[in-house]
Order: C-alpha cells, then sequence, then structure tokens
C-alpha cells in the first residue's frame, strides 16, 4: 500500500466517509469556490472547475449544491475568500508529507496542522523542505468498474498519458501537469466522467514503514483528516501488505 490516495480506500472500507460526508462537502465546495474565482466561473473553459465538479459529483453532491457554490463565487462581494496554503514536513519513519489546503484562518489551520503533526510523531519544515522529492504531476482517477487494466492502460496512453497504476481499488492515471485537463477529456469520452482530475504530487522514492510507524502515521493521517481546512495529503510511504492485513483486523 503506498500513498495517501489508498489510505483514502482503506478509511471507506471501514466506513469512516459515510460518517464524514458533511466535511466531504465542505471540503469540495470550497475547492469549488476558489476554482470559480480563480478562472471563469464556466467548467468547460476552467479546467480546476471542471475537475472540482466532477470530483462532487462521484461524492454524490446534490447539483443544486454544486451550482450555488459557482454562483456564490462569481459574486466576488459574497462568500467567504479562501487562501490556498502548502505545509511541508516529516512523518513518523522520517516520511515526506505534503499538506494542502484552503482556509478563511491561515492562524487556525497553521495551529491544527502543526498539533496534528506534533502529537503523532511529525515535525513540519520549511517550504520547499520536501517537495523537491516529489513531482508535480496530473491524476485521473477512476474506478475498477470503468475498465480492465488493459483497456484502461490502451486508453490512457492514446489520451497522452505517462502511465498507469491499477489496483484494487481502481485506476490512477498520471500525465503532465499541464496535459491533465486534455487527457482528462479524453477520456471522460470513452468512461464518463472520473471519480477525480487533479493536481498531484508523487514522491520520486518512498519509505517503507513496520508497523508501529505505519500505525502512527494513520493516525496523523486520520488527525489530518478530521481539519475541514486540509484539502489533500501526500507522503512517500510503502506499508507491506502483511502489516496492512494486522492494521485491518
Amino acid at each position: 500500500m503506498a500513498g495517501h490516495s489508498q489510505f483514502k480506500n482503506i478509511m471507506h472500507r471501514k466506513g469512516a466517509q459515510d460518517a464524514k460526508r458533511s466535511k466531504i462537502f465542505t471540503r469540495l465546495i470550497r475547492e469549488i469556490t476558489v476554482a470559480a474565482r480563480t478562472g471563469l466561473p464556466d467548467p468547460e473553459m476552467n479546467p480546476r472547475l471542471r475537475s472540482a465538479i466532477q470530483a462532487a459529483r462521484a461524492a454524490n453532491m446534490p447539483k443544486d449544491n454544486v451550482d450555488r457554490a459557482v454562483k456564490r463565487a462569481s459574486q466576488s462581494d459574497e462568500g467567504d475568500n479562501y487562501e490556498e496554503i502548502r505545509y511541508e514536513g516529516f512523518g513518523p519513519g522520517g516520511i515526506c508529507m505534503i499538506v494542502e489546503a484552503l482556509t478563511d484562518n491561515r492562524n487556525r489551520t497553521a495551529s491544527e496542522v502543526r498539533a496534528a503533526f506534533s502529537k503523532f510523531g511529525g515535525n513540519l519544515g520549511e517550504t520547499g523542505c520536501v517537495s523537491y522529492q516529489f513531482d508535480r504531476v496530473g491524476m485521473v482517477e477512476y474506478g475498477a468498474e470503468a475498465a480492465d487494466a488493459d483497456a484502461m492502460f490502451e486508453a490512457a496512453v492514446d489520451a497522452g498519458a505517462d502511465d498507469v497504476e491499477s489496483h484494487e481499488g481502481g485506476h490512477d492515471i498520471i500525465c503532465a501537469a499541464e496535459n491533465l485537463h486534455d487527457v482528462a477529456k479524453a477520456l471522460e469520452a470513452e468512461f464518463g466522467d472520473p471519480k477525480a482530475a487533479r493536481l498531484n504530487w508523487r514522491p520520486q522514492t518512498t519509505i517503507t514503514l513496520d508497523e508501529n510507524g505505519a500505525s502512527t502515521l494513520f493516525k496523523l493521517l486520520e488527525a489530518l483528516d478530521d481539519s475541514d481546512d486540509v484539502q489533500q495529503v501526500s507522503a512517500n510511504f510503502e506499508v507491506p501488505d502483511d502489516i496492512m492485513q494486522k492494521l485491518n483486523s
């Protein structure tokens, strides 16, 4: 098991995502708001907004909620103004972590993130202290039901993607950051709306964690997930399958 995307799949199997439905919607609305304000309010002309709306659909957010968020964002004198912040640091076992947040209160968010790192064996560093060990890439996610691994790989290559990682939970299609919109549109024409299409931090190398390190890391990830301000966490960890089975039992 590698990276935060797989951690989210495990959390889903435990039922935690259902219990946090309102938190998920809050994060999605923030991303839609920021995306609409940083570009045109038309998803066909704004790749970031299109990706945010696709993610909202994948999370079964009602269309009315999406439309209201876009409308409020287009009226610049209304609604909250969110700031994009990136935190970098080290987690259990020396793994590198990048935490991306959208917040209307920088002090609150910094306090929550710092407290989570301190409680679960990590420490924050300066901006840039770990991001050089990651590549900024585009990622399009499809569920396993969308296609088999061979069909997805062939379609992704034709669409201009660089790599496909197929696993139990589905398919992660990797492409250059600047090609994300074109790759996502080409795959959408063949397989329908993806679960997500976004920019992501992909680690260049990974660190394998033992049972104690993995257990502590998952607690840290859950603490970060409890913050409404945290949008995404990327980390360069690997957990052997036998350890994952113990932690999930």
